[in-house]
């Protein structure tokens, strides 16, 4: 379901700015906006006249065509021999800076490498493709059974085109099907489970033919298969075979490759390729993908509705809101003029699937849609989220970003911008919400905004009795025939029918079941509701292509908030239907409960603190007052000190653990106004040099504009790794943005950079000064030689400074952050924003 939230604002506020009259708009054109825009217009008229010019030169010398068009072979042969330098010494650098990393992507492209090379919780489980490679003859004569005599038979009744399907070969060859990684739950689950991840690769000489009919023949001789599937034994039992029953299924559609032979080989071709695996693809969604399960009952106290369809986790609402700093694809003249994109979004949650709208002309669009996903397995279950750009022919990949929802469970709620993968740059605002399913109507709150408050699960078992077509349904209705008559008129013909279920325009359809009065479905659908009393669930039965319905039902929603536990399970008889034509299904409501994030620990310093051989007790109650206290977000969360301290610092840092905890005589003295911001929690010792930038004084020494502003001074994007082959940590100046204007054209801003303790002027990094900007590109790469088990305990300082002296003594910083690298993966390396703040400004 999905349901648009508020729209974006920009519209409303383009439509005011075009109705205004020109001299109104050229009056709120400042001087630099004017000097920018004729400078751009003289650059693009330069381009245009250095490309232009030799072609009118060459006619007024009267010169052959041929010299132009060497020229341009000339300069197009360059041009590409110069890309192709770059990139291979570009590759070379990055292989350089980052060799760890660059040989496990090209050995995961090229060896399908196995998932317990990457991950450590993943074992190898080698004992278990030794059983299977044993078992393997077995299964192929399995499998040949099942395919001739379930298989080949429901192919026959499907169509009549194919009533001489058969298959004449079947042979699954001699290579076994491989699980390269398996993972086992059991903290995670609840007491009487276990869950098994098994990374599966098939890659087999499989051989079979089928004949259509005596002109027609088709087959299969090769296969691929990859994908994880997840096995789930429950309940655990007190006896034997200790495991009631055996649940499989596929999280995430697995991905597949095939080797037509015969008729089939147009199959192969790119044209029709992707559209039989995709169809093949299609069908194993329909049976073993979340929601759909293959389950095996291995006691009879097991029910197999509860196997089939257990109820859901919980569901998932994610509000796409926006995304900043997109790749521009749309370009003109030849790349000349760079143009911007009409980017959109693609959500899916397993076979659940949305699109967005399309937002025109825009890199930072704001989209403002709400999208809610049922949520059967968290974790593994992933919000797949991908970003294109909309285009008449083939639309532009922008970027994704796959998101676990064991994440979004186990936080409850998330609102943070994630950075798209698989692209240069571009970042995306989402809003992730979870709700529990619960049973008491009292939580339910009717939704005003077209968002759901409560989950309706609906298990289609079986229907008994029905009638041969739909006609015959609608004779018995019209003209009430008794049972004698209906025997008499019986025909021995059997419907194909199935169900559709609807719930307003929520319209779910069930698989046909071919030749049957009493079609056996087994199968699960959930909707969301939005209005519990009002609402209700429509049923029919039909057969496909005919429109005259097998049987109706409507069910309100409102009937099963009297029954125990919001469910009921029980045959209905179906109107518009034969005489003693019924319907077993079973409906379950759930009301939808937001939760709330789990709370925050709070880290109290110790109430003790001895300091130069002399005890003071500190006490939160006689904290300084809230003038002279630094605020929560200038202060990062202090981490738990250990009972020994691993370096000639940490000491010193246990013995300030309550510097910011004074006792209530020494509020007014003026050391409470020089405390040093970092001293609980960094790196620093007692002789580092004095410098401004640590000390929490009042602000004074800010420029006057600095200390009025309210809003926030920028961020700054960093990419931060460890380059092991050359024993060197890097870290990329990328760009700021939103940076505080020290004058009205802008910020004339460099970068400043420290490895914490190193502070001395030999060890400072800096960049190049980029003027007159509030939104510098930087692009700058610096490196500090220290080892890596050193530079995991040590934390990188990052100031952005102003370069224009403002007054002798006032302070050049606009900014700054710490980053404690212990908390990094610097093998991997991370790339991020960080918010810019000064420290000792009061707000």
């Amino acid at each position: 379901m999905a349901s648009p939230g508020p729209g974006s604002t920009s519209g409303p506020v383009q439509g005011a700015g075009l109705g205004e009259s020109p001299s109104m708009s050229t009056e709120k054109l400042s001087s630099s906006a004017v000097n920018r825009m004729l400078m751009e217009f003289l650059i693009y008229c330069g381009r245009a006249v250095f490309i232009f010019y030799p072609v009118y030169l060459t006619g007024y010398l009267g010169l052959s065509i041929s010299w132009v068009l060497l020229c341009m072979f000339v300069l197009t042969w360059w041009k590409k021999n110069r890309q192709w330098k770059d990139a291979r010494i570009g590759s070379a650098i990055d292989f350089v800076d980052n060799e760890k990393h660059t040989i496990n992507t090209e050995l995961k492209g090229s060896l399908q490498m196995a998932s317990w090379v990457n991950f450590t919780d993943v074992e190898k489980a080698q004992w278990l493709n030794k059983v299977l490679e044993q078992a393997w003859p077995f299964f192929g004569i399995y499998m040949e059974k099942l395919l001739r005599e379930n298989i080949q038979k429901s192919v026959r009744t499907c169509s009549t085109a194919l009533k001489a399907f058969t298959f004449t070969k079947i042979h699954f060859g001699h290579v076994p099907l491989k699980i390269t990684g398996i993972r086992a739950y059991t903290h995670e689950v609840e007491r009487r489970e276990v869950i098994l991840d098994m990374n599966l690769s098939y890659s087999g000489d499989v051989d079979i033919d089928a004949q259509v009919n005596s002109a027609i023949t088709a087959g299969v001789k090769g296969l691929k298969l990859q994908g994880m599937m997840r096995v789930v034994l429950e309940p655990l039992i007190g006896q034997a075979p200790l495991v009631g029953g055996v649940t499989f299924f596929f999280i995430r559609r697995p991905t597949l490759e095939i080797n037509w032979t015969g008729m089939t080989n147009v199959l192969d071709s790119p044209a029709f390729g992707s559209l039989s695996e995709e169809t093949i693809i299609d069908i194993i969604a329909s049976l073993m993908v979340l929601p759909n399960r293959m389950c095996i009952p291995l006691i009879d106290q097991v029910k197999m509705d509860q196997m089939r369809f257990p109820l859901p986790r919980g569901v998932v609402r994610v509000h796409l809101l926006e995304a900043r700093d997109l790749v521009a694809k749309d370009t003109y003249m030849m790349g000349l003029v760079k143009g911007k994109s009409d980017p959109y979004a693609t959500l899916r949650v397993g076979n659940i699937h949305f699109k967005s709208k399309t937002i025109k002309e825009n890199l930072h669009p704001k989209w403002n849609e709400v999208y809610e996903f049922v949520v059967h397995e968290a974790p593994g279950q992933e919000l797949e989220l991908e970003l294109y750009d909309e285009d008449t022919d083939k639309d532009d990949f922008l970027g994704r970003y796959n998101l676990d929802l064991g994440e979004v469970k186990k936080g409850k709620q998330m609102d943070q911008w994630f950075a798209l993968e698989d692209i240069q740059h571009g970042e995306v605002h989402l809003k992730l919400q979870w709700f529990s399913l619960q049973t008491d109507t009292s939580l339910m709150k009717e939704s005003t905004d077209n968002l759901a408050c409560a989950m309706l699960a609906v298990y289609l078992d079986n229907a008994t009795d029905l009638p041969k077509d739909g006609r015959e349904a609608a004779d018995r209705h019209k003209h009430g025939k008794n049972p004698k008559e209906e025997r008499l008129t019986k025909r021995v013909a059997c419907p194909n029918s199935f169900v559709e279920f609807s719930i307003d325009k929520d319209v779910k359809k069930s698989k046909v079941v071919y030749a049957s009065k009493d079609p056996v479905w087994e199968e699960g659908f959930t909707f969301f509701v939005r209005n519990v009393k009002a609402q209700q669930l429509s049923i029919q039965v039909k057969e496909p292509e005919k429109k005259n319905p097998l049987g109706v039902l409507s069910l309100p929603l409102s009937r099963l908030l009297n029954t125990s536990n919001l469910t009921l399970d029980q045959r209905f008889l179906l109107e518009r239907s034969g005489a003693t034509s019924q319907i077993k299904l079973k409906a379950t409501l759930r009301i939808l409960k937001l939760e709330e994030p789990p709370p925050k620990p709070i880290v109290n310093p110790p109430s003790e603190v001895k300091q130069a051989g002399n005890t003071s007790v500190s006490n939160p109650s006689n904290a300084p007052s809230s003038s002279n206290a630094v605020s929560s977000k200038e202060i990062p969360v202090v981490s738990t000190p250990k009972q020994v301290p691993t370096s000639p610092n940490e000491g010193y840092l246990a013995q300030r653990r309550g510097s910011f905890q004074a006792p209530e005589n020494r509020k007014e003295s003026s050391s409470s106004s020089n405390l040093r911001r970092f001293d609980s929690h960094s790196l620093l010792s007692e002789n580092s040099i004095a410098s401004s930038r640590f000390d929490l004084s009042d602000g004074a020494t800010y420029p006057e504009a600095i200390r009025n502003h309210q809003g926030s001074f920028g961020e700054i994007e960093l990419v931060i790794r460890y380059a092991t082959l050359r024993h060197k940590l890097v870290v990329i100046v990328n760009s700021c943005r939103n940076l505080f204007p020290c004058s009205e054209h802008g910020t004339d801003s460099y970068v400043r950079l420290y490895l914490l303790p190193d502070q001395t002027w030999k060890h400072r990094k800096k960049t190049h000064v980029k003027k007159r900007t509030t939104n510098p590109v930087f692009n700058e790469k610096v490196e500090f030689d220290v080892l890596l088990e050193q530079a995991q305990t040590r934390k990188l300082y990052v100031s952005v400074k102003n370069n224009k002296m403002l007054v002798s003594r006032e302070k050049k910083g606009i900014g700054s952050v710490i980053i404690d690298l212990s908390e990094i993966d610097l093998v991997k390396g991370i790339t991020a924003w960080y918010e810019l703040t000064l420290p000792g400004l009061k707000k």
